[in-house]
């Protein structure tokens, strides 16, 4: 009995190591982690000077994907039936990653300005000054030549709408008058389009989404139901590998390529959003574009497979009447009266830039003077200095009586050119081309492209900041692990189910962040040039757009 006890006793001594070393690595790994979180600042948060947005990662989504899906998904499947399924599907996707990495340019671009105050006038300031007033021109005027065509849509629809749910016998004149919708809706939309921040649309952003939610669902449902082909086969084969011609695909390139237009949204977006680091602006980019990319190509498919080469520009328009499809027509409505004031808003920025923009070249002057790269003796800079330069102070908020004035001229110039002008087609085809290929692709990647190099004072500063950041973060992590970790060390040294246990925590993983670090030139190298390439993408795509567009107009 004595040697049996004595001979248990060494395992169970042992076993109560490993349950002491097990607990005592967890509670390291804990205070690691504790540490860490509080001490370890967001790069992207620091605090600069500026204002700090009070907007949540789900409202910056949904007014970005408000301003990403329109009418123009209507258009997809007539999109389809010209390229055919497999092109269209790959197109689809692509517009989608092109217009979502000019989106991450920008998230990019905004670091090199104070919290806030990012717009395309703000790096036009730092990048191209002498373009500012024509980079802000052309959005103030794509935004508000859409605007004007969401005002049209609603006076050519809302009169078939009345007629899908009431008797045309029973009800006035003027229900069926275009003019009496657009001012109908006009009031509706006014009190939305004097609201300053974008966050204070989220609400209506919901309604518009919805809306298209609806239509989504419409359009499933008429493919589920196979009602849609009157003899219950295509007339013409399926397009699925083939296409209906280089013209017709041509055509249909820009409906695609503009379906993804939001950028004149996102500064706003970044500047109200609470949190900004990269994870979280990334992740507005990608769950918008994503969602919208997923919205196209559902549409697209059901609503080609429902019509096939028959379909139309307006599939809603093809349906049998009946009470689903005025319901249909009437959230179009809906839609495009929302995303009214998410155009309003941009284009009164751009002409607000555009009236505060003289031409000067001081501020290039003073970016030129300013020392390249600071002395040995020089201190880095604080963490609460902005990259722009101290002698470029942040231009101040606009004044109520100028933002009045200058929604109002926007809203009223709205409502003149819809009420005498039926169709916008030609002027938008044109203004699309130049507009949104202009800040899709072109700016971004310009911007981001002279912002970066490495000669730019303002680049050098922020990739300073950024390795003062990790220098320090790895010296209060190597304090860490010498105050957590001394009595562990020790014994790891002879105990190989200790450092077992390390590798298993994840500690180990350290060196594939350090890996990162060390090919962090590589991917800023690589990030500037694919920026260029973007650019020289939308001259491209302005290019094709313009050439086709003049086509279809002359050949019409």
């Amino acid at each position: 009995m004595t040697s049996s006890s004595t001979s248990s006793r060494p395992h169970s001594r042992a076993r109560r190591y490993v349950v002491s070393l097990r607990s005592s690595l967890g509670h390291a790994l804990a205070n690691r982690a504790t540490n860490r979180r509080a001490h370890t600042p967001t790069r992207n948060k620091r605090n600069l000077t500026g204002t700090v947005g009070q907007a949540s990662w789900i409202s910056s989504v949904v007014n970005l994907l408000n301003t990403i899906v329109g009418a123009g998904v209507l258009a997809m499947p007539l999109a389809l039936s010209h390229m055919g399924i497999v092109l269209g599907t790959i197109v689809i996707l692509w517009a989608g990653i092109t217009a979502g990495f000019g989106l991450y340019l920008q998230t990019r671009c905004a670091a090199y300005l104070e919290r806030g105050s990012a717009s395309f006038f703000a790096l036009s300031q730092i990048t191209y000054p002498n373009a500012a007033v024509i980079f802000d021109t052309a959005i103030a005027v794509k935004c508000f030549g859409v605007g004007v065509s969401y005002l049209i849509i609603i006076g050519d629809l809302m009169p078939g709408v009345v007629r899908g749910f009431a008797d045309e016998n029973k009800l006035g004149a003027f229900m069926f008058d275009r003019h009496f919708w657009i001012t109908a809706f006009m009031l509706v939309v006014i009190p939305f389009s004097f609201l300053r921040r974008l966050d204070s649309l989220k609400y209506t952003s919901v309604v518009a989404l919805i809306s298209i939610g609806y239509l989504v669902i419409l359009v499933v449902y008429h493919f589920a139901a196979h009602d849609t082909l009157p003899d219950g086969h295509y007339q013409t084969p399926l397009r699925i590998f083939k296409w209906a011609g280089a013209v017709p695909a041509l055509s249909s390139f820009p409906v695609i390529v503009f379906a993804y237009t939001c950028h004149q949204n996102m500064f706003s977006i970044l500047n109200e959003i609470a949190n900004n680091s990269h994870f979280r602006t990334s992740s507005v980019v990608c769950t918008s574009n994503g969602t919208a990319a997923a919205i196209y190509m559902l549409v697209a498919i059901t609503g080609y497979l429902s019509f096939g080469n028959e379909v139309g520009g307006n599939i809603v328009a093809q349906y049998a009447p009946s009470v689903s499809t005025t319901i249909g027509q009437a959230m179009i409505v809906v839609l495009v009266m929302f995303s009214f004031p998410l155009q309003v808003h941009p284009c009164r920025a751009s002409v607000d830039a555009v009236l505060k923009w003289r031409p000067s070249n001081k501020l290039k002057s003073v970016l030129r003077s300013s020392p390249a790269t600071p002395s040995s003796g020089d201190a880095s800079p604080p963490r609460d200095t902005p990259l722009l330069h101290s002698a470029k102070k942040r231009a101040p908020e606009m004044g109520e009586v100028r933002f009045a004035a200058i929604t109002t001229t926007i809203i009223v110039l709205s409502y003149i050119v819809a009420m005498t002008v039926s169709s916008l087609e030609a002027v938008l085809a044109y203004v699309g081309s130049t507009g949104s290929t202009a800040i899709s692709f072109i700016l971004p990647g310009l911007f981001y492209y002279k912002i970066s190099s490495p000669d730019s004072p303002l680049h050098q500063r922020l990739m300073k900041e950024e390795d003062d950041y990790d220098h320090d973060h790895d010296h209060e992590d190597e304090d860490d692990d010498d105050r957590a970790g001394k009595s562990d060390d020790e014994n790891d040294q002879h105990d190989p189910e200790g450092q077992t246990l390390l590798a298993n925590s994840g500690i180990l993983s350290i060196g594939a962040i350090s890996m990162l670090r060390r090919s962090r030139n590589f991917r800023r190298k690589l990030l500037r040039r694919l920026s260029l390439a973007l650019a020289i993408y939308g001259l491209v795509v302005m290019v094709v757009c313009l050439i086709t567009n003049t086509f279809f107009i002359v050949r019409h």
